[in-house]
Formats: C-alpha cells, sequence, structure tokens
C-alpha cells in the first residue's frame, strides 16, 4: 500500500481549509484517509503559529513507515525542521513569459532605430522650434484681445 502523506481540502467556497493527513495514495483526494496527523488555513498570516498544525510524532511515525509526504507537506516539514531541504530545479523559473519577451524585442528594436537615424530627426526639431516660437505671438494677441 503506497501511503501519502497530503492536505484533504475542507471548509466551505472560497475559503479553504486542509486537514493534513495520511492517506493510500489511491484514494480520492478528499476521500478516506488512514489519520489525520493536522490541519493548515491558507487564509490565516504567515507568521501566525495557528497557520499550520501537526502532530509531529505522529508525521515521522508515518515517514518512519515508508510514507512519501507530497510537495506542499515536504514544504512544511522542511520549514518546521523535521525533513532536510532539497534542492529543487525549475529550469524555466527565469526565462520570461511570452509577452515579456516580445516587449523586450520591441525595445531593442526601438532603441536600435534612433542611433542610425539621429541626423534625420535635427530638421523635424527645428521646425518644431520654429512653430513653437511662431504660435507665442499669436497667443500674445488673444490676450491683448480678451483684456479689451
Amino acid at each position: 500500500m503506497a501511503m501519502k502523506i497530503r492536505l484533504a481540502r475542507g471548509g466551505s467556497k472560497k475559503r479553504p481549509f486542509y486537514s493534513i493527513v495520511a492517506a493510500d495514495s489511491r484514494m480520492p483526494r478528499d476521500g478516506r484517509f488512514i489519520e489525520k496527523l493536522g490541519t493548515y488555513n491558507p487564509l490565516l498570516p504567515k507568521d501566525s503559529e495557528e497557520r499550520v498544525k501537526m502532530n509531529m510524532e505522529r508525521v515521522q511515525h508515518w515517514l518512519d513507515q515508508g510514507a512519501q509526504p507530497t510537495d506542499r507537506i515536504a514544504r512544511m516539514l522542511e520549514a518546521a525542521g523535521v525533513k532536510e531541504k532539497t534542492e529543487r530545479s525549475n529550469p524555466n523559473k527565469a526565462v520570461p513569459g511570452k509577452a515579456a519577451q516580445e516587449r523586450a524585442a520591441a525595445k531593442a528594436e526601438k532603441a536600435a532605430q534612433p542611433a542610425e537615424e539621429p541626423a534625420a530627426e535635427a530638421p523635424a526639431e527645428e521646425a518644431a522650434s520654429d512653430e513653437a516660437a511662431a504660435e507665442a505671438p499669436a497667443e500674445e494677441q488673444t490676450e491683448e484681445k480678451a483684456a479689451e
């Protein structure tokens, strides 16, 4: 019989509450279990002692019997100091998502374009400054008319 130490969900809709149980791996997630070993309430703050409660003697008993903890339970046991920390391999962790890669490519293209065409932009800037100078007297004239 393949034993697992895992979470069984309880609680109401959108208010999760989990029981930490020792169960046969072939049983449903919330189904039959051998023994209840503790509770986990994810709605409480991370520093709260009430968030994870485990009967460590019974957990250790089941680990000695060959029960395998799930990934989430293994992390809880590592935090409690019962199990040594394991190195996890996530090769895709540092790879940005598809949208971020597209934004980076667009930014790189945009950065490359101004370096090639700085001379073409200079006359456009002069024209813009000439237009601004031409608009300034027009604004003064409208102010004078408003004062009259």
